[in-house]
This record gives C-alpha cells, structure tokens and sequence, in this order.
C-alpha cells in the first residue's frame, strides 16, 4: 500500500485549470484497481492518494503521469507502508505476513 502525497508548486488557479485532465488521470487509476481513496489536503496546499496492488517503480510511473506532474504543478512523495490492521471494507489489502516453514 502506498500513499501519495501531492504538494503543489503552482498558485490554485492553475491547479484549477487543469483539474479536468487530474481527475481524469485519477479515474483511470480507480477504473485499474490501483487507487482506493483521494481528496484535498486542508489547507488546500496538496492531495493524497492511497494505492495499492503494484510496486513502487510502477507508482513511481504513475505519479510522473499525473496531469500536475507533466506540467510541473505538483511534485509527490510516495511512502509505501504495510497496512497490519484495516476496517473489514479493506480487509483484502491488509499486509500477509509469510506463512511459517
């Protein structure tokens, strides 16, 4: 699991100006599965982003994809975690320890 946190390096209102194409990009990534949950950070200075199912290289990818990104409006840093406990709606994300020899 991953979350990625998007701080933004441009005033709002270019933020706002290419929010159409941001959500777009973060739809295509809940439509593949990869993201769980999203929304503005408050003070609206950023976002975050929780991921899941692919490794870092490949969310390394993913950010460097973002609308924000191309257009050098936000940058992210990605911190990868293991969820040991979720609520039972997350339950499948939950990190498995290797099963004892």
């Amino acid at each position: 699991m991953f979350i990625l946190e998007l701080t933004y390096t441009a005033p709002l209102e270019r933020i706002e100006a290419a929010h159409p194409e941001h959500v777009a990009w973060l739809d295509s990534n809940y439509e593949s599965g990869v993201f769980i949950a999203s929304g503005p950070k408050d003070p609206r200075d950023g976002a975050v982003i929780v991921a899941v199912g692919v490794d870092r290289a490949q969310i390394e990818d993913i950010t460097k994809s973002d609308p924000y990104s191309v257009a050098g409006l936000a940058e992210y840093t990605v911190t990868n975690f293991r969820a040991m406990r979720t609520s039972p709606a997350l339950e499948e994300y939950r990190h498995q320890p290797p099963a004892p020899r």
